[in-house]
């Protein structure tokens, strides 16, 4: 476990994100549609087969669509499913990604 920097300069062994490996691999989906799934678990430090499980929950929750292109996918987001914390709820993923990525989103305008 990496250590990090707390606020008042002391180290710490905790390590945690404000992103979760669902929304990592979502973005990491977002910059390369066509990347590999080998590829998408390395940029986000998940196993290939964790990697797999979170496309596999984001294509059921309808944020994402996999198409077969000759031996690869190239997947599709749905910009405007919405965030499952309630607390979120009335927000889009598109905003999300909009944030934190260079691509286009498309779809966002209806909140």
């Amino acid at each position: 476990m990496a250590s990090m920097v707390s606020t008042d300069g002391r180290e710490t062994a905790r390590n945690w994100t404000f992103l979760t490996n669902h929304a990592h691999v979502l973005l990491a989906i977002a910059r390369n549609p066509t990347a590999r799934l080998r590829d998408v678990a390395t940029e986000v430090g998940v196993t290939e087969r964790a990697a797999q499980a979170i496309v596999a929950d984001l294509e059921a929750g309808g944020y994402l669509r996999r198409t077969r292109v000759g031996r690869r996918n190239e997947y599709t987001l749905n910009p405007a499913g919405r965030f499952r914390h309630p607390a979120e709820a009335d927000r889009q993923v598109g905003d999300l990604l909009a944030l934190f990525t260079e691509v286009e989103m498309t779809g966002t305008a209806d909140r």
